[in-house]
């Protein structure tokens, strides 16, 4: 009895080997305004000729900044380092009016790619400080965003980074306290932010609409809905990307075995995947998808083959151009069309 059962057991085929998949979020990578901020460094390069300057980075993505570099932008932290009358292109994260005026006083041309929505937040700010309110800004000290907004009106905004400063807010009157924020934070940190805020505050108003953008938004609830079934995640962003180090946090929150953040595919490293079948890739707002398929290669190529795309939205939106640039296109009897990117549809919105 003993010597069939051990034949019949060493004539039965080994198991299966796990099925080594990728879920790969979607939507993902360049957002509407990163789109829109690359396109005017390039349009501005094609337009006036190299170099064009550029305050801070374009956008935070190394990958973007070294490409930009290569074909003639000048990258520079401020604008005395700007020859006067030279071109200058203001980041898709937005600046304050104190810079705008030392563009001014050095008779730069400039050309304002700040993102539409990140513009939106700065007209709160204008408007609530007229209204002598005090002004809670919840985001993180020293973001270019955040230097901008609180540029607006600096002496009725202050910055609270986490729920933990909370207690340490000080209003002059608490009947007259809103909130705002920066556009890329995690939606489920400010919300606590502000439900301990409101604890605080009972009369503290809300902005008069979603200050967090519809990506950031979006690439969050994607990783959150594939984080369960990953026993990785690898997002793809550079580490001064304040959305991309949000979604390595969102998508432990959620579930992921782990999460680790990453410019390109050769810093993954090997031991991440050891005794993983799931891996969950996605990218920051401002990561070019290019980089999101040299991971997905260098993924296949260690086993994890078969790729399934986890969709939670599908977002068409873009931006028209600066209107700087597109007088200059108009005027050159060029196309002020923005181009379509990474396989986005195109459904331009004009901003003021």
């Amino acid at each position: 009895m003993t010597s069939l059962a051990t034949a019949a057991s060493a004539a039965a085929p080994p198991p299966a080997a796990p099925v080594k998949r990728v879920l790969l979020a979607a939507p993902r990578g360049y957002c509407a305004g990163v789109d829109r901020a690359v396109v005017a460094v390039e349009k501005a390069l094609e337009t006036y000729g190299a170099p064009v300057y550029v305050r801070k980075e374009i956008v935070h993505n190394k990958h973007v900044v070294e490409t930009l570099r290569e074909r003639g932008a000048i990258f520079v932290n401020e604008t005395d380092e700007v020859p006067e009358g030279a071109r200058l292109v203001f980041s898709a994260h937005g600046v304050s009016p104190a810079v705008r005026a030392a563009a001014a006083a050095r008779s730069l041309e400039t050309v304002d790619a700040t993102c539409p929505l990140v513009t939106k937040v700065h007209k709160e700010a204008v408007r609530f400080a007229a209204d002598d309110y005090d002004i809670l800004l919840i985001g993180h000290s020293g973001h270019e965003e955040v230097e901008g907004t609180a540029g607006e009106a600096p002496d009725h905004v202050q910055v609270v980074n986490s729920p933990d400063e909370v207690d340490q807010v000080v209003v002059r009157d608490p009947a007259k306290v809103v909130w705002i924020s920066q556009t890329t934070l995690s939606v489920d940190e400010t919300m606590e932010t502000v439900r301990r805020l409101r604890e605080r505050f009972p009369s503290l108003q809300d902005p008069p609409s979603d200050d967090i953008c519809y990506a950031t938004q979006n690439r969050q609830v994607a990783v959150k809905k594939l984080a369960p079934e990953a026993d990785v995640v690898i997002v793809v962003g550079s580490a001064n990307s304040s959305n991309s180090v949000r979604l390595v946090e969102v998508a432990v929150q959620a579930g992921a075995g782990a999460s680790y953040r990453v410019d390109r595919a050769a810093e993954i490293q090997d031991a991440w995947l050891e005794g993983a079948t799931t891996v969950g890739v996605t990218s920051g707002a401002s990561v070019p998808e290019i980089l999101v398929q040299d991971v997905i290669a260098h993924l296949g190529a260690h086993g994890f083959e078969h790729v399934e795309e986890v969709r939670t939205a599908t977002e068409e939106l873009m931006f028209s151009l600066p209107k700087e640039l597109r007088s200059s296109l108009k005027a050159a009897g060029r196309d002020v069309k923005p181009p379509r990117r990474e396989g986005r549809a195109s459904l331009p919105v004009s901003e003021a």
